[in-house]
């Protein structure tokens, strides 16, 4: 098994670049202000590892802790949530900045409305956010997830009220299986991967996602810093990344930071893709064994992809052992910084950054990112410790060793 870290600089960049108005201040304002209306809305912490960074040779690295999300110990409510919210709103002929989550959650919107039953296929944090956001919207949700999905995800999905089952298939099968059932039961499909007709609510996903993107850049202008020079974010469809990397894009136009795309490497559709280098998305099939489980997506979502192709400058694929790296340097901070506890899919940018300023067969890449003592670095730790029996195993019990 290879277990190297294989990155592709991106040449399929140009002047023709896709549009990110979408995902532009404007846009991203009407998400916030949604999830602002929240009863459980809080900001989730911009954690400074200041020290890390120095010991680095860095200027700074900012991590965003989305383990305090709403009490779901992950960022993907978030999408899947104002998704939802812009549904029943074209379903109510109303704008979205007209419903607050406390209208939408009336009974007298319920009454007009009716039964609406959210279907899903997701490794677990996707899942649980439309299976909370349902619940509080007195609707019901059907949830698949992939096989050798965690039990532990599957009973949290499960509580927020959702019939869930874990298949026996791939994420990318759960996904069509999901559809397939919607489209049976008169449901409304609730995914982030977008594909030829079924591209609305993929966009309004990553739209969601533009909350924790707008957060990041005001909390670090709270620090003074105006800008990040470096964006490392993870990868599975796409859609956070193209989220990420669009909202930035679109902010900052020229002046946009460098920004990397971080994928498992058994899943890497979008690093095949670059290597590729013809503008087309690859697909990765079978069972993609990774500990990686929210990246574990072998078919890329078309939006996210082409904010991807025309902006990023670079994409990485990583072995398990980058991501179990970036859990432990995380969860055991250096004095003086604040410790993040980040599940496997949340913290492979973390161990990503280190290999890179601390491996000599990782110098090319430092050296092609410009990464040094004036490098301001931007991760988003995307979960918690959603399987903790898991996150215990690779922090206390050194699963998944250094390379």
């Amino acid at each position: 098994m290879d277990q190297k870290i294989k990155w592709q600089e991106n040449t399929m960049l140009s002047n023709n670049k896709v549009s990110v108005d979408f995902l532009g201040d404007k846009e991203i304002e009407k998400a916030k202000k949604f999830h602002q209306s929240f009863p459980q809305y809080t900001k989730t912490p911009l954690t400074n590892l200041d020290n890390l960074a120095k010991q680095l040779g860095l200027g700074g690295i900012y991590i965003k802790d989305e383990s305090y999300r709403f009490g779901l110990n992950a960022f993907k409510v978030l999408g899947g949530s104002f998704a939802m919210g812009k549904y029943l709103s074209q379903r109510l002929d109303k704008d979205i900045s007209e419903l607050s989550f406390e209208k939408l959650t009336s009974d007298e919107i319920r009454g007009e409305l009716g039964e609406i039953t959210f279907v899903t296929a997701t490794d677990g944090n996707h899942g649980r956010g439309v299976a909370w956001t349902a619940n509080k919207l007195k609707q019901k949700s059907v949830v698949y997830m992939p096989k050798g999905s965690s039990l532990t995800r599957l009973e949290n999905i499960r509580a927020e009220g959702a019939e869930a089952s874990i298949t026996d298939m791939n994420y990318d099968d759960a996904v069509r299986l999901a559809a397939k059932y919607a489209d049976e039961h008169n449901g409304v499909v609730v995914q982030d991967t977008a594909w030829e007709g079924y591209e609305e609510i993929p966009t309004w996903i990553m739209q969601g996602y533009g909350t924790m993107a707008s957060e990041a850049l005001e909390q670090l202008r709270e620090m003074k810093i105006e800008r990040p020079t470096h964006i490392f974010v993870q990868a599975g469809v796409g859609s956070l990344a193209g989220a990420v990397q669009g909202y930035f894009a679109s902010v900052f136009g020229k002046e946009c930071p460098t920004t990397v795309i971080v994928e498992a490497d058994e899943a890497a559709c979008l690093y095949k893709s670059a290597v590729a280098g013809d503008g087309k998305a690859r697909a990765v099939g079978g069972d993609m064994p990774t500990i990686m489980a929210g990246l574990a997506c072998g078919e890329a979502n078309t939006i996210g992809w082409e904010v991807l192709r025309d902006y990023s400058t670079a994409f990485v694929a990583c072995p398990d052992w980058v991501a179990a790296n970036g859990m432990r340097i995380l969860g055991n901070p250096m004095k003086g910084d604040g410790k993040v506890v980040s599940g496997e899919s949340g913290a492979v940018t973390a161990g990503l950054i280190y290999s890179i300023m601390t491996r000599e067969d990782m110098k090319d890449l430092r050296e092609k990112l410009n990464l040094n003592e004036n490098s301001r670095v931007l991760l988003f730790s995307t979960e918690g410790d959603t399987d903790p029996d898991k996150y215990r195993s690779i922090v206390w019990n050194g699963e998944y060793p250094s390379f």
